[in-house]
């Protein structure tokens, strides 16, 4: 990290304001519960989502690593023993190696699809989560790629809406993860240090691609409620996500992982959470279970909350041994931060359960 000779005050926030629930993490194919419970109690995070419920999902190979799980093991040894602070989503029939055609007969797919999404809902998961293999790695039994907006798998966001249970739907991914990884690439040391995020090549679709796609299946599914991950993927123009909030009721972002892009640009981020302070829910995306998770949490908190200038957000993985650029907090009124810390996603998602006072 380069040597700052400014001169400045940083604000000192042990906890957040008020409750939060972390509505975007993993477990990060572990089982540290109590680790991370005990992360949660220090910077005050109520409940803590684990959106792939029935996989083991973790940094690796350069990138992440998926491995089949079993969504019981998540009731058992999170939601059971601590009652209040935990629930899950699923992934169903989408925790697939991509390696393997998706599907090879589209309708038994989706049939089982929805049979394995409806089990476990009924199990208590809150939500289907969908990584963002789908429209970069899926193909179907011709070796073509699947989109997400593809008609076969229409049935599939109807009865999520059904089941009145949110999508949360990763597509695309930072700008410059599919451009050249050369030195001039702002993202470089990202894509040298995970170089699986690279998606540059001609085999994978363009960013724009990827949001006009996924923009049209949120159109297309207006009784579903979906949540748009990481700013809906495009932190880099705060204008156009802010528009696709204005057009679709159904969508919901997070901004996750994404503090870094927002926090350069605070003056426009700040006027975009108090513009749609009601469609924005909390979330971190970073492991809760290491030794820079507290800092990773306050640095959020942060953000938020105060005014500080030039501070550095945590990296991709949680860890703060490197950055790309100093941020700025962005000052948000009490009511605004009471709406994204915990009440936009019980509103999103009433069944919740939190065994914390949220009334104040």
């Amino acid at each position: 990290m380069r040597k700052s000779f400014l001169v400045n005050k940083p604000t000192q926030i042990e906890k957040a304001a008020f409750p939060v629930i972390d509505a975007h993490n993993h477990l990060w194919g572990n089982f540290e519960i109590e680790k991370v419970i005990e992360t949660m109690d220090s910077v005050g995070v109520c409940c803590y989502a684990d959106l792939t419920g029935n996989v083991h999902i973790e940094f690796a190979v350069g990138g992440y690593l998926i491995k089949q799980g079993n969504i019981s093991d998540f009731f058992s040894k999170c939601e059971e023993k601590f009652p209040g602070r935990f629930y899950c989503f699923t992934m169903a029939d989408l925790a697939h190696p991509a390696s393997e055609p998706l599907f090879y007969d589209d309708k038994k797919f989706v049939e089982g699809f929805i049979e394995t999404l409806r089990a476990h809902v009924r199990l208590g998961a809150k939500g289907l989560k969908v990584l963002k293999e789908l429209g970069l790695h899926f193909r179907d039994s011709k070796n073509e790629l699947v989109p997400v907006d593809d008609d076969r798998l229409f049935p599939i966001w109807e009865e999520a809406g059904n089941l009145q249970i949110p999508v949360l739907i990763h597509q695309a991914d930072p700008s410059g993860f599919f451009e050249p990884v050369t030195p001039e690439n702002e993202h470089y040391g990202s894509l040298v240090k995970y170089p699986s995020w690279s998606f540059a090549g001609p085999e994978f679709p363009r960013k724009q691609d990827l949001l006009k796609r996924r923009d049209r299946l949120v159109k297309q599914h207006p009784n579903t409620t979906f949540i748009l991950p990481h700013f809906a993927n495009h932190a880099e123009n705060i204008e156009y996500v802010s528009q696709l909030l204005t057009e679709n009721p159904n969508v919901y972002i997070d901004f996750s992982a994404r503090i870094d892009e927002l926090g350069r640009q605070p003056y426009s981020a700040r006027e975009f959470f108090i513009k749609h302070q009601d469609r924005i829910i909390f979330g971190t995306d970073m492991p809760a279970n290491l030794e820079s998770s507290v800092d990773m949490y306050r640095t959020y908190f942060r953000f938020l909350e105060t005014y500080d200038e030039s501070f550095y957000a945590p990296d991709y993985d949680g860890t703060f041994e490197r950055v790309r650029w100093p941020i700025c907090g962005i000052g948000l009124p009490k009511e605004v931060l009471k709406k994204i810390y915990y009440q936009n996603v019980l509103k999103i998602i009433p069944s919740l359960e939190v065994n914390i006072d949220l009334t104040g």
